[in-house]
């Protein structure tokens, strides 16, 4: 149970090229794949699969494999045994016990007399328990999705098991069932993912850095711990390299100055000895040549501390993060933002909310985190909050103040605008100077401000989105967020971090990531569970 990639190279169809001459190794045991969005993850996981073809080199795979991308390419009228790929041995079960005991249906069955035992504790263990057999896939949330596609993988009992954000919309309940079905794998797992609690229940970390793999031992907390430490003495080496090339060339300027001085006073003593010319020609040569050495092996000093400077430089990470100081959305202590009693919504004909409703209350400047099962209506209460959804009963009374809220999806902005023309948009009176100084604040430099919304990787666009939300006027008073987490790399989370950290104003968040909800300082848990809201 092995994975080998053999001077691997891969170029997209526009001679793109992706990977140069990889080669590594992964065994048995738990190991999660990180990188910057577009480092090449989940194309690697396809390499793996078989659904890429390397350019050059080889992929060898030791054992079955079982795959779950990160975009299920699953149909809403496919059932649920059709996913998980059993139904044509149900049919041939069903038709044995009407009596057709021909060789096709025995040979449909083979070894799979149990299938519909296991599937069903398979899906049970999962949390998939009310879940139907015969229940058609689009009658299922986005979390129960991956959760089956997860199923329908672990019943082919895969030696490699490959996986691709796994824990994308899935609740905190379900996250907990994932995190337990992964410990008892006993195979080959490589998965991709920026959930840090998942991270941390990994044997090595692989780390894909500047087209190669290195691998750290122990789990995400233990490689963080070695990144940072050996970014430290990477910023140590270079101050040494800095001030080894400046002594350098301070000491190569020195000797050119007193191989000058020399230069010139042998020349005024040789004129003043009366020497023959052949004799003074000589001694000149000498002194010339002999500057040249000197001068030759301070250049190369000089040469050495380059390139130590530049190995120095290159061991040192890019990884920027945002720093913002945004005095402006302060929000004065208890000031009621928004408030609401009795909130009601039907869906399907049905209550969401239970009893009377829901109350809730958002003051300044509070950090909510709002938590509960998919389905349970927690992107509904954010839309309530902002406005854009009324109630179907209650009443609600919003403070003067913007709110703005950022979906999953986020679409906020236009993607037809560049960022540059997105934030013109949003704080029209803003200098072109303090634009452009923001813009950098979110990380926008050069060419990158005038790159359309729409062809931003999903740290790009939230950053984008940031920078008009929070500079945006009215200043927002009270942010609402859902599941901003989803689709980021690890880097493009830290910077989210950051500047919700700097965010004077309120906010409520929706999200599964217990780490990221810790890196933002929550001051109020709120959970939405079976149609009651309460503090968790």
């Amino acid at each position: 149970m092995s994975i080998v990639f053999s001077h691997v190279s891969f170029a997209w169809p526009d001679d793109t090229e992706l990977f140069s001459d990889l080669s590594f190794a992964v065994g048995s045991g738990r190991t999660g794949l990180v990188a910057p969005n577009g480092a090449g993850k989940s194309t690697l996981l396809k390499l793996i699969a078989g659904e890429y073809v390397a350019s050059s080199g080889s992929v060898t795979v030791d054992g079955t494999v079982g795959y779950l991308p990160q975009t299920l390419p699953f149909v809403a009228d496919l059932t649920v045994a059709q996913v998980l790929g059993i139904a044509p041995v149900l049919d041939a079960l069903t038709a044995l016990a009407a009596g057709d005991a021909s060789e096709a249906v025995f040979g449909t069955i083979g070894d799979d007399w149990d299938i519909e035992e296991r599937s069903r504790a398979q899906l049970d263990r999962l949390g998939l328990a009310a879940v139907a057999l015969d229940r058609p896939l689009g009658t299922l949330s986005g979390g129960e999705v991956v959760t089956l596609g997860l199923a329908a993988e672990l019943l082919k009992r895969p030696d490699v098991l490959l996986l691709d954000e796994p824990t994308n919309n899935l609740d905190l309940d379900a996250r907990q069932r994932l995190y337990t079905a992964l410990e008892d794998f006993g195979g080959t797992l490589l998965l991709v993912s920026h959930d840090r609690v998942l991270l941390d229940r990994m044997d090595q970390i692989a780390e894909l850095h500047r087209g190669d793999i290195v691998f750290y031992g122990g789990n995400f907390t233990a490689y963080q711990e070695t990144v940072e430490a050996g970014q430290q003495v990477a910023e140590s080496n270079i101050r040494s390299a800095e001030q080894q090339l400046k002594r350098e060339k301070r000491q190569m300027q020195q000797a050119r100055e007193r191989s000058a001085r020399r230069a010139g006073a042998a020349a005024r003593n040789i004129k003043d000895a009366g020497l023959p010319k052949i004799v003074a020609g000589k001694l000149k040569r000498d002194a010339q040549e002999s500057a040249a050495r000197s001068d030759e092996v301070h250049a190369r000093r000089v040469d050495d501390a380059k390139a130590r400077l530049d190995d120095a430089e290159r061991a040192l990470r890019d990884d920027k993060v945002i720093v913002l100081d945004l005095p402006d959305t302060e929000v004065p202590t208890g000031r009621t933002l928004f408030a609401a009693e009795g909130l009601q919504v039907h869906r399907d004909g049905r209550k969401l909310f239970s009893g009377n409703g829901i109350d809730l209350s958002i003051r300044g400047p509070e950090r909510i985190a709002l938590t509960g099962p998919n389905g349970a209506g927690k992107s509904t209460l954010l839309r309530i909050v902002d406005g854009t959804l009324p109630p179907d009963a209650g009443t609600v009374q919003r403070a003067d103040g913007r709110i703005a809220y950022l979906s999953q999806r986020l679409d906020l902005l236009d993607p037809e605008r560049t960022v540059a023309e997105s934030l013109v948009a949003a704080a029209p009176s803003l200098s072109h100077t303090r634009r452009m100084h923001l813009l950098a604040q979110f990380l926008f430099r050069g060419d990158r401000i005038d790159l359309p919304v729409g062809v931003l990787s999903g740290g790009e666009r939230l950053r984008a989105t940031l920078a008009c939300v929070l500079y945006a006027e009215p200043t927002p008073q009270l942010l609402l967020l859902d599941e901003p987490t989803n689709n980021l790399d690890l880097v493009s989370v830290g910077q989210l971090e950051s500047a919700l950290n700097a965010y004077r104003g309120a906010f409520v968040v929706v999200s599964h990531d217990e780490r990221f909800l810790d890196a933002i300082g929550i001051d109020r848990w709120l959970r939405l569970d079976d149609g009651e809201l309460s503090v968790s």
